[in-house]
C-alpha cells in the first residue's frame, strides 16, 4: 500500500497492492501502520457499504458538520465510479472548488478524504458497491451536504444523471454552507 498526496487540501490516494495468484487476488485495504506513517486518521467507528444499480446514478455530494465532521476512506470494490471531492471549508483557498478521480474495482485505489469535504460519485457502470470506513458516527442532525447540479461547481458529470434520490436532488447549493 502507498499513500499519494492528492495536492487538494488533504485528499489522498491510497494505491493497494493486490497479490495476485491463480484464484484471483488479495488486497489490503487499511494498514493502521501505514496510514499512522502517513500522519492519517486510524480510527473507523462505522463502516458502511452501498450497492448502486444503475449507470448514471449519482449519490451525494455529502459531508457532516461540524463538532463530528467525517474523514472518509472510500474504496469501489465493485463496478467504476466517477468520485468527487468538494471543498467545504468556509476559509479555506480553495472553497467551492472540487476535484474528481476515477475509483474501480481494478484500478485498486482508495480515497482518503479529510473533514471538511464533501464527497459524492457517479456510477460509470451497473452494479456498483462503494466501501465506506467512516471517522464517526453517523448524525442525521448534523448531515447535509451540496447539490450535485449546483451551477456554481460546474461538476461536469461524466454521464447524464439517471437517478437520485429526493433528499440529494434538494440539497443546498455551496454558498449557503458558508
Amino acid at each position: 500500500m502507498k499513500i499519494v498526496d492528492a495536492g487538494f487540501g488533504g485528499v489522498q490516494l491510497v494505491q493497494l497492492d493486490p497479490r495476485q495468484d491463480d484464484r484471483g487476488s488479495f488486497t489490503r485495504s487499511f494498514c493502521r501502520k501505514t496510514f499512522v506513517k502517513a500522519g492519517l486518521n486510524t480510527d473507523w467507528p462505522q463502516i458502511n457499504i452501498s450497492r448502486t444499480c444503475q449507470r448514471g446514478s449519482v449519490r451525494g455530494l455529502h459531508f457532516q458538520k461540524s463538532p463530528e465532521e467525517e474523514i472518509k476512506l472510500v474504496t469501489c470494490v465493485t463496478g467504476v465510479v466517477f468520485d468527487v471531492v468538494v471543498d467545504v471549508r468556509p476559509r479555506s483557498t480553495t472553497f467551492g472548488q472540487w476535484r474528481s478521480y476515477t475509483l474501480s474495482e481494478l484500478n485498486s485505489i482508495s480515497l482518503y478524504i479529510p473533514a471538511g469535504f464533501a464527497h459524492g460519485f457517479q456510477c460509470l457502470t451497473d452494479e456498483c458497491r462503494m466501501s465506506y470506513l467512516m471517522s464517526c458516527d453517523f448524525d442525521p442532525t448534523l448531515a447535509t451536504g451540496v447539490r450535485h447540479n449546483d451551477p456554481s461547481l460546474a461538476i461536469s458529470w461524466p454521464l447524464p444523471v439517471t437517478c437520485i434520490s429526493p433528499k440529494d436532488a434538494v440539497l443546498p447549493f455551496i454558498e449557503s454552507t458558508k
